[in-house]
């Protein structure tokens, strides 16, 4: 678990910076300066630990670079405020995959319900992309009280449940297609 959450502080890590130095200053132009700087600072450590960096890691400077640049050239804090909805966009592209969802779960699951496990893998790209929608709606409004919430409370929130209905849905449908088996061959 503590991989996870470092993880994600490392992901969010120049959008947890400019939201700091934004609201410690009140100026865009240094919150999103620092976000940059950030970004690229934590490139650099990860090369010379001599961690190979990915695709993903170079997009996602890219992105930092982009709209922080964006957010700088405007005074528009927006911008950078509505980059977590491209990573969720992202997600939803590829979990549009049919299928992908079946390496994730139980063998058990695999077997006796995969078309319900295939649906849900859809059901996760539709998620994502309306919680992405969802973000680029909050970061308009400009109201960074609302945007923290949004994204430290309801992205996660509508994840949980979302797994949490999943798995019990999952956990019905599995025992009543083995006991209907079970039944059907006595």
């Amino acid at each position: 678990m503590k991989d996870v959450f470092l993880k994600l502080g490392t992901d969010f890590l120049s959008a947890i910076l400019f939201l700091v130095v934004y609201l410690v200053t009140g100026s865009v132009i240094i919150g999103a300066a620092v976000a940059i700087a950030g970004a690229v600072a934590q490139l650099i450590h990860a090369r010379i630990r001599g961690r190979r960096l990915d695709f993903m890691t170079y997009a996602s400077l890219a992105l930092v670079i982009v709209l922080g640049g964006a957010s700088i050239l405007t005074n528009d804090p927006r911008f950078v405020l509505a980059k977590p909805s491209i990573a969720h966009f992202a997600i939803g592209l590829i979990m549009l995959k049919r299928g992908w969802m079946l390496r994730y779960v139980p063998q058990i699951a695999r077997e006796t319900i995969p078309e319900y496990v295939t649906a849900a893998g859809y059901g996760w790209a539709v998620l994502m992309f309306v919680l992405g929608l969802g973000t680029i709606a909050v970061a308009m409004t400009g109201n960074l009280k609302l945007w923290t919430i949004y994204v430290s409370v309801v992205l996660i929130a509508a994840k949980v449940l979302a797994f949490a209905i999943q798995y019990v849905v999952f956990r019905v449908v599995t025992i009543s297609r083995i006991r209907a088996a079970r039944v059907a061959s006595t």
